[in-house]
Order: structure tokens, then sequence, then C-alpha cells
């Protein structure tokens, strides 16, 4: 099971619509995968969910048991002040410790407005995977521009993003 996590919670994403292009090209390949998407977080999982109340949010164990059951990841990481999103960041927090998503294989797509494509952004997260044990597969894609080539109805205009998502797909399944 692969396991394409939308790095955001922010209603409508660009994230879950490239996330939703990520499954697509998945099911095409045969492969099982599904969509964690952050806005399925419950609002108030950072005192609910966490530290002391490890374990005792039902909503928020849920999006957890699908990180730890995926043998492989996907993230879809829209970048947020030269780095990842907070509530993404917040969820890994959350992940059982020791173990969550530690020997785990991950893929990174950044998507930004501007020009580098989330590079700083996949470059925090790939440092967080790596210190929790999880492999990160070394082809991160990145798409700079994305307000440009994703319409609203989750289809890319641009070729080249196309191919490359395709690309990274291909080397996810065998990573």
């Amino acid at each position: 099971m692969i396991t394409i996590i939308a790095g955001t919670n922010r209603p409508n994403s660009r994230a879950r619509r490239v996330a939703d292009l990520y499954l697509n090209m998945l099911t095409e390949h045969g492969e099982e995968a599904q969509i964690l998407d952050l806005q399925l977080l419950p609002l108030d999982f950072t005192t609910s969910a966490l530290y002391h109340n490890t374990g005792q949010h039902p909503e928020f164990n849920q999006l957890v048991q699908m990180a730890e059951q995926a043998d492989k990841l996907v993230f879809v990481v829209p970048e947020y002040n030269c780095s990842f999103p907070g509530v993404l960041k917040s969820f890994i927090d959350g992940l059982p410790y020791p173990g969550g998503i530690r020997g785990k294989k991950a893929a990174l797509v950044g998507l930004s407005t501007g020009t580098q494509g989330g590079v700083l952004a996949l470059n925090h997260l790939t440092d967080v995977l790596m210190y929790l044990g999880t492999a990160v597969l070394p082809q991160r894609v990145r798409l700079p521009f994305i307000d440009k080539h994703l319409a609203e109805d989750g289809t890319l205009s641009d070729p080249l993003y196309q191919q490359l998502l395709l690309e990274q797909t291909e080397q996810l399944v065998r990573f």
C-alpha cells in the first residue's frame, strides 16, 4: 500500500489536486494507493491527540494508521514561508516514535507559486524524514509556478510536469 499525503490542511489545495493525479498514476501502474488528506485532521489535534494524549483521539488515530500501514509514502508538499506547512510537521510529530514511519520509503513532490518549486521545503522535510529513519527517493519532483500549470479540475498543462511525476511514480514503484 502506498499512502499519498496531501501536505496541507488548506481547503481545495493544490497539494490535494496533485495527490489525486499521483493516485491516478499509481493506479495505472497497478499499485494499491490511498490519499491521506491533512484537511481531515481534527481542528484541535495539537492539544487533543499529541503528547500526553497520544493514542486517545479516534479521528487522529485513523490518519496515523494510514501512514503506519503504508509500505511507501508520497508527500505532496506546498512551500509555506520557505519550508513545509506547520500542520504537516505537527502531524509527523504526532506519529509514534520510534516507529510510525521508520523503515518506510518516501517520495517527495514540492509545489510553489515561485521559481524554486519548494526546494527548501523538500530539503527541510528530507532532514526530518531521514532523522525518523525514512528512506527518501533521490528523485524529488519540484513544480514551480504551480498556480500557472494546475487547473481547478486537477489537470496539469505542462507536459514536463506530467513527465516528472510519471518518472517519479515509476521509480517509487521500483524503490
